[in-house]
C-alpha cells in the first residue's frame, strides 16, 4: 500500500482525489473543527420575533431583518419553526350556558317568530384584520389573539 498513486488510495478509502491532494497540501493533519460562517441574519433574534409575534409574515420579518423571505424560511425550517393555522374560537365557551342560551331563542322565536329577530354583536369592531396563521415550533400549539 505505500508507495500506491493518489488514484487507488481514493477508491480505497471511497473519497475524491481532491481531498487527498487537500490534505496532503496541510502542514498538521489533525482534525479540523468546522467554522460556520457568520450568517446575515441572527436566528437567535429571529427566534425571538417568532415568540413576539407569531403572526408576522415572511415577506414583514425579512423586511425587519434585511434579508429576503427566503432566507427567514430556511432559518425558520432549521429551526423547527412551523406555521400553523391558528385557533380562533373562544376558549372559555360553557355548554350549559350556550344549551340554555339556545332554549331561551327557540322560545322567543316561537313567541315572536323569526323575522322579528334582530342579532346585535356586542364584541366590538376590531381594527386590524385577523390573520388566520402563525409561527411556533411543532409542539406549541398557536392560539388566536
Amino acid at each position: 500500500m505505500y508507495g500506491g498513486s493518489i488514484t487507488k488510495a481514493a477508491a480505497i478509502f471511497n473519497i475524491g482525489r481532491a481531498t487527498i491532494y487537500r490534505w496532503l497540501s496541510r502542514e498538521k493533519l489533525e482534525a479540523t473543527k468546522v467554522k460556520h460562517r457568520q450568517r446575515k441574519l441572527d436566528w437567535k433574534a429571529l427566534s425571538k420575533d417568532v415568540q413576539e409575534n407569531p403572526e408576522a409574515r415572511l415577506r414583514d420579518r425579512a423586511e425587519k431583518f434585511g434579508v429576503r423571505p427566503s432566507a427567514i424560511c430556511y432559518a425558520l425550517k432549521k429551526m423547527k419553526v412551523t406555521r400553523k393555522k391558528k385557533e380562533l374560537r373562544y376558549r372559555e365557551r360553557n355548554r350549559e350556558e350556550r344549551m340554555k342560551y339556545y332554549r331561551v331563542l327557540r322560545e322567543l322565536i316561537k313567541i315572536y317568530g323569526s323575522e322579528s329577530l334582530v342579532f346585535i354583536d356586542e364584541s366590538g369592531f376590531e381594527e386590524f384584520q385577523a390573520c388566520f396563521y402563525a409561527r411556533c415550533t411543532k409542539r406549541e400549539e398557536s392560539i388566536g389573539r
